[in-house]
């Protein structure tokens, strides 16, 4: 029998076995196919989503030949791709106010020519009002395909129509058909379309035919004075060129020398050489794309990919072979040896790999395709198609069929190694384990860990990779020892766990696998969430609020002009229904000394400021002389200290919030110290009353007093103020005050220094005027709020503005949601492929449990601590790995963190290791519970009868 005719005698055998054991091929196709399934999604995603220089110019261009612009630097030189140019004049400043040159004349003759004009407005919506961006341009133009495209309604045509995008909509609670009115120029708009940029689909904008919006705003702005004109940003063009002719590399030459900026399909598609480019000749280069090449970290997720499928499948195949095993006799009373027996065994690999493999296959790229929307919105650009790219797609299949024929390999050279004998009797026979794997495991564990640490404090993140991988597979090793110590663990616990346990230890082959799978995805998780939890902490560290958390602020323009009480007076009432404002409000004064500088030239106005004592205790030491040497001498906790401390506080929190300019100090009364500082202290209300100010950093005090500088400079059209004080010339003051000092941790109050009574203010001889309030808030406000507030304080006379502090940004919590999804997915399906195998694999132990009189609960009760087992030991190895590398990589940051305080002192080296301790908990606790309750449920109680044997 040639080589061919035995593999084809075994392929069939492996094709009977596999339709004859659905439930355990499924699942096995399954292990493959799911993992081939993501691949391919993925890679069709990866370069679907990735828009080629093409695409990319439609994106641009349309269907136009060439974008025109002026960037108002003179004459220039470009690269061929548009996107880098520098003025022939290198110090030549751009200048926004010079004339706009004529780009209609650098077109080439014959062109056909479309411009795009563009502001930012505020407009009407459901809610109230919002700024948004208004382009005109002829978007029913097809010069204007793939640019902007219409999604459904209709073109705008003509005055008093527009077209918006989804997410305007979304945001305003308008719709097709909705009308929208400018507010500068106080016409309305009728919508009667959405547009979308396919490029960049979360764009929130109105579209309008050229001299829709922008013309009528600009003759009314000429008109009426108090209508501000828009801020229309450089006109652009998109240049249609004669039929053939396209906008050539001369022609862009031409255009330079005028200052005009082009973006050429020709030139971008087919780039001349670098010796007609003369920026080129200068050095200058285009940004690098990204490569192509796997990255390191690719590698390793597909390596633990193949790892998870074998440990997984692995112990499938092997009770397959095991329930196969007088087949497998039989094969060799017939003649067949060892080879035989492998080739039957890992026929079952290579069939039910294949089939998982095109299964994963082609459910990848169907699944792409009908998630493609959702894909779209996610990367906020359309897919112009799904690109399939076949030696890729056939590479990910092959994958999944090599990873079939590797779990099918260790259990076809355990069935080839037994005897005729014992395949057809049934015995098992006895082994031991291994002595020396277990010590070896020890070992790699040891060297893997240290390699890791000291690619973390060496800052290699390849020896921290490359070190952790290592670790785990010393784990890996050590697994089945640990799987056989957990029989001894059971002897007094009671019959079910006890059995689970011995079940668990007597059968190490079918259960180490799974442990590890379950370890080695626990692991992944828990590195990351460590990883993550800990730079969300460093980031809230290094974040500097620029307003107390749970607060708004409802603040005045400092240009706003006069009556400012009025218009405080008319909002607040209209505000406070439209915020989520809860408790009572705080108002407030801003305070400066001679004519105000908001009105008045810096010249010819007043200023005001706290003075800093002298002496090292008042100075931050991270500024100055002899910063870089205390730097380098510096732990990163001795650093966090330094940088929290009150003296360095000075520079870090945020200035001009309250006033406009860098004092800090506020004028109010205690109610302000309890809504925005959150700080209730009698004494520190008695002192306000009483006149004394309240430091909140206690830096700008000596002996309990503040020094006040006050330049008291009146502007000669200050006539207000400059009769009031009579001043010949400017007069500078400085005044010590009495203060109530707060506790050190109120120096971080963002944007107030020192609380002022109005008496006080007035008799430094100082002004002052009501400039908002400040609400306690239930929560930040939205977008449909903040609309509604724009509208009551446009109708209370406008020139208040509603702010709060959102936090740090992060999404941290979905993506450790996902990674504790993902997880516990992978640990409840190692768990039950355990127990399912289990049970296969104990029929007899369970057939004498009911023939000793075992009640029908304990079967159930056996498959439930079966599964918790599995679940609880996997989970607790892989939580304890995945902390390695979450801890080595957070050295190498630590290492980067120092380097750079060394250089800027007052840059942070805080590094924090956070432990994620809810997603530990989760996994550690409620999957393995889970997964034990699932069994159970899914467990029947009464053993099926079943054909005697012999």
């Amino acid at each position: 029998m040639s080589v061919f005719t035995g593999w084809r005698a075994a392929l069939r055998i492996a094709r009977r076995d596999a339709l004859r054991a659905k439930g355990r091929s499924a699942l096995v196709v399954a292990m493959i196919a799911v993992p081939v399934l993501g691949v391919t999604a993925l890679d069709v995603t990866y370069r679907s989503a990735a828009p080629t220089t093409a695409e990319q110019l439609t994106a641009d261009l349309g269907s136009a030949d060439a974008l025109f612009r002026d960037p108002r630097n003179g004459p220039i030189e470009q690269l061929p791709d548009g996107d880098m140019y520098v003025a022939v004049d290198e110090e030549a400043v751009p200048d926004e106010n010079s004339p706009a040159i004529d780009i209609s004349t650098t077109f080439p003759r014959g062109s056909r020519a479309l411009d795009i004009r563009s502001a930012p407005a505020d407009v009407t919506t459901a809610y109230g009002i919002t700024s948004t961006d208004i382009f005109e341009i002829r978007t029913s133009d097809k010069m204007v395909r793939g640019m902007v495209d219409l999604v459904r309604g209709s073109y705008p045509h003509g005055a008093g129509e527009v077209a918006a995008t989804e997410p305007f909509l979304e945001s305003t609670g308008l719709d097709v058909g909705s009308t929208t009115t400018v507010r500068n120029s106080g016409r309305k708009y009728r919508i009667t379309g959405v547009v979308e940029k396919p490029d960049a689909l979360k764009t929130k904008a109105l579209y309008a035919d050229p001299g829709a919006v922008l013309a009528p705003w600009k003759t009314r702005a000429e008109h009426d004075k108090k209508v501000l004109p828009p801020n229309e940003r450089p006109v652009q063009w998109l240049v249609e060129a004669p039929e053939g002719a396209g906008v050539t590399w001369p022609d862009v030459l031409r255009a330079n020398k005028s200052g005009v900026l082009v973006k050429s399909r020709q030139v971008v598609l087919d780039p001349p050489p670098d010796s007609e480019v003369p920026l080129a000749k200068k050095g200058y280069q285009s940004y690098a794309s990204g490569s192509d090449e796997l990255s390191v970290a690719l590698v390793t997720v597909v390596a633990m990919a193949i790892l998870e499928i074998v440990l997984l499948a692995g112990p499938a195949f092997a009770v397959g072979a095991r329930r196969s095993r007088r087949q497998l006799g039989l094969l060799g009373t017939c003649g067949g040896d060892r080879r035989h027996v492998r080739a039957v065994v890992l026929g079952g690999g290579l069939v039910l790999g294949g089939v998982g493999a095109v299964t994963g296959a082609v459910a990848g790229i169907g699944l792409t395709a009908v998630l493609r929307p959702m894909l779209e919105d996610l990367v906020g650009h359309r897919f112009v198609s799904l690109e399939l790219r076949p030696l890729e797609l056939l590479g990910i299949a092959a994958f999944g069929l090599v990873t079939g024929l590797l779990a099918a390999f260790a259990p076809a050279i355990v069935a080839s190694r037994q005897s005729v004998l014992e395949s057809l009797t049934g015995r098992r026979g006895v082994r031991r384990s291994s002595r020396i794997l277990p010590i070896l495991g020890c070992c790699v564990l040891a060297i893997g860990t240290v390699v890791a640490v000291y690619g973390g404090t060496t800052g290699d993140s390849g020896l921290v990779s490359g070190g952790s991988i290592i670790a785990e597979l010393g784990l890996l090793a050590c697994i089945p020892v640990l799987v056989g110590l957990l029989g001894r663990v059971g002897r007094r616990l009671p019959l079910s766990p006890r059995m689970a346990l011995r079940d668990a230890a007597r059968n190490r082959g079918r259960t180490a696998p799974a442990v590890a799978a379950v370890m080695a995805a626990v692991a992944g998780s828990v590195a990351v969430a460590t990883y993550m939890s800990s730079t969300k902490a460093e980031n809230e560290f290094d974040y500097v609020p620029a307003m107390t958390q749970g607060t708004i602020l409802l603040s005045s323009s400092y240009f706003s002009g006069a009556d400012v009480a009025g218009r405080l007076l008319r909002a607040r009432p209209a505000v406070e229904r439209s915020l989520a404002v809860t408790g009572k409000r705080a108002d407030y004064r801003r305070v400066w000394a001679g004519s105000d500088c908001n009105v008045y030239k810096s010249e010819s106005c007043g200023s005001l400021e706290m003075v800093v004592p002298a002496g090292k205790d008042h100075a931050c030491p991270l500024t100055g002389k002899g910063a870089k040497a205390l730097a380098a001498r510096l732990s990163a906790d001795e650093h966090k200290k330094l940088m929290r401390s009150p003296a360095c506080l000075t520079r870090l929190m945020p200035s001009g919030i309250f006033n406009s300019d860098m004092s800090n100090i506020v004028v109010a009364d205690e109610t302000l110290l309890d809504v925005y500082a959150k700080f209730a202290d009698p004494a520190a209300t008695e002192a306000l009353a009483a006149g004394t100010p309240v430091l909140l950093n206690k830096t700008y005090a000596k002996n309990g007093e503040v020094t006040i500088k006050a330049v008291h400079r009146y502007s000669e059209k200050d006539k207000k103020n400059r009769a009031a004080q009579h001043p010949d010339k400017p007069r500078t003051t400085t005044t010590k005050l009495k203060v109530y000092v707060a506790p050190e941790k109120y120096a971080a109050t963002p944007g107030v220094s020192m609380i002022m009574p109005q008496k006080t203010a007035e008799r430094l001889g100082l002004h002052t005027s009501p400039a908002g309030s400040v609400y306690t808030a239930a929560h930040p406000p939205t977008s449909a709020e903040l609309q509604r507030a724009r509208a009551a304080i446009d109708q209370a006379g406008g020139g208040l503005w509603v702010q709060s502090e959102s936090g740090p940004y992060g999404t941290e919590d979905t993506m450790m949601v996902v990674l504790v999804l993902l997880a516990g997915m992978v640990t409840l399906g190692a768990a039950s492929i355990t127990t399912g195998l289990a049970k296969a694999d104990a029929e007899a132990d369970l057939t004498t449990l009911s023939a000793v009189g075992a009640p029908p609960g304990v079967r159930r009760k056996l498959s439930g601590f079966q599964c918790m087992v599995v679940a609880l030991t996997g989970v607790v190895l892989g939580t304890l790995a995945g902390l390695v590398p979450a801890v080595a990589l957070r050295l190498v940051d630590l290492r980067e963190a120092l380097k750079t305080m060394r250089a800027e002192p007052m840059e942070s080296a805080y590094t924090p290791i956070v432990l994620p301790w809810s997603t530990i908990g989760l996994l550690v606790v409620g999957v393995p519970l889970l997964a034990g309750l699932l069994a159970m449920a899914f467990t029947r109680s009464r053993l099926a009868l079943a054909r005697r044997a012999g």
